[in-house]
């Protein structure tokens, strides 16, 4: 259009010059000036407006010349350059929006909203570690095996009467104490057990537990399995149901409250005397009857020597054994340094037993024990931390 009123423009200007003016009115040629000037910035508003990507080409990077300079001749002592080009009137499809690299970050907001990688995930929990001897004696006997036991069901142990689940390889030897706690001998038991770094079991009378609760915490101390012996360690073949249960929950709750913690669910009936209707009881409580492989009968012996005897003969003829024993009895505390030497001779290992889970006691035998306490006192220190000899 804006050729258009040019050519008008330069036909109206010779027309004009071909007559003659009027004097004092304009130019034919001034007028026509005026409505170019008019006209042309008209025409050019009317302009299809520069396209969407060329506005954001322009704000990325500055805009090129309009016209490329002139570039010198290239010469021998210097390089060609290229001239730089003309802007393009349209940005390429694959670059419509883009900014240079160096502005990737003012130009896309959008890498901002990406969210962070998500945190790693936390290791799997570690398996719980087997239980370890801190024993500092290179020589000791020590503990070649742990084994938990699953209680559920009251399940039997010991060939003498149960012959389901018999889990020693040969030469190992399970240590089990009946009886106790006993001031002198459990103690000395607890020392001997100690000086080859060796774990046992032991199954404390209610009764006696009672009495000397010190020397039960002692043994807990030392790391070895406590379960329970009835409470005055009754026959119960000759009890009637209802008395045999009592005899047995009350042990139990007598034991929990010397220990201030539930034993182990792992029960020895007395005299080796197993009433069916017992053996289903505990199994419905869920807790584990031990009767034995060997039996020391050490209760009959008074020479440390004879319940070696006794011990021994029977491992060698046996080759592999639940042991029962009585801390209760003076010659057996005697008795057991030797007796673990011999077994270390002999090459017997000893495995210890440990529960999967503690026993559920009873409330209403719980707070019976409570009551036979006549005046319970706060503390529950070992005598060793409330009586020292200063003077002698």
């Amino acid at each position: 259009m804006a050729i258009a009123f040019v050519l008008l423009a330069i036909s109206l200007a010779a027309f004009g010059s071909a007559r003659p003016e009027k004097t004092g009115a304009p130019s034919l040629s001034a007028t026509l000036a005026k409505v170019i000037a008019k006209v042309a910035p008209a025409a050019s508003d009317k302009q299809s407006p520069s396209p969407p990507h060329a506005q954001v080409a322009k704000v990325a990077a500055p805009a090129a010349p309009a016209v490329a300079p002139v570039a010198p001749p290239p010469s021998a002592a210097t390089p060609a350059v290229a001239a730089p080009m003309m802007a393009p009137a349209r940005a390429s499809s694959s670059t419509v929006g883009q900014a240079p690299p160096l502005q990737r970050s003012a130009a896309a907001p959008e890498l901002a909203a990406t969210p962070p990688p998500a945190p790693p995930s936390p290791p799997p929990p570690a398996a719980k570690p087997e239980p370890r001897s801190t024993c500092t004696n290179p020589d000791a006997l020590g503990v070649s095996r742990y084994v938990q036991i699953d209680t559920t069901g009251g399940p039997g142990f010991g060939f003498e009467h149960f012959k389901e689940y018999d889990f020693l390889q040969p030469n190992e030897v399970v240590l089990t104490f009946d009886d106790g706690p006993w001031p002198g001998n459990t103690p000395a038991v607890l020392a001997a057990l100690a000086a080859e770094c060796i774990k046992a079991t032991f199954f404390p009378i209610g009764k006696h537990t009672m009495w000397h609760p010190e020397i039960l915490r002692q043994v807990a101390a030392a790391g070895h399995t406590i379960g329970s012996h009835t409470w005055s360690h009754a026959d119960l073949s000759k009890k009637t149901p209802q008395e045999a249960k009592d005899e047995i929950e009350k042990g139990i709750s007598a034991v929990r409250f010397a220990l201030n913690a539930p034993p182990a669910p792992f029960f020895r009936f007395p005299d080796l005397r197993h009433p069916p209707e017992m053996v289903t009881y505990l199994g419905q409580r869920n807790i584990a009857i031990f009767s034995t492989d060997i039996d020391s009968f050490d209760f009959k012996m008074h020479r440390p020597q004879q319940v070696i005897h006794s011990v021994m003969t029977k491992l060698k003829k046996r080759g592999k054994a639940i042991i029962l024993l009585h801390d209760f009895q003076h010659a057996t505390s005697l008795a057991l340094p030797e007796l673990l030497r011999q077994l270390k001779a002999g090459g017997f290992k000893i495995v210890h037993m440990v529960p999967k889970a503690p026993v559920q006691t009873i409330a209403s035998y719980d707070e019976e024990i409570r009551k036979e306490q006549a005046l319970p006192t706060v503390t529950t220190r070992p005598i060793s931390q409330v009586v020292k000899t200063i003077s002698q």
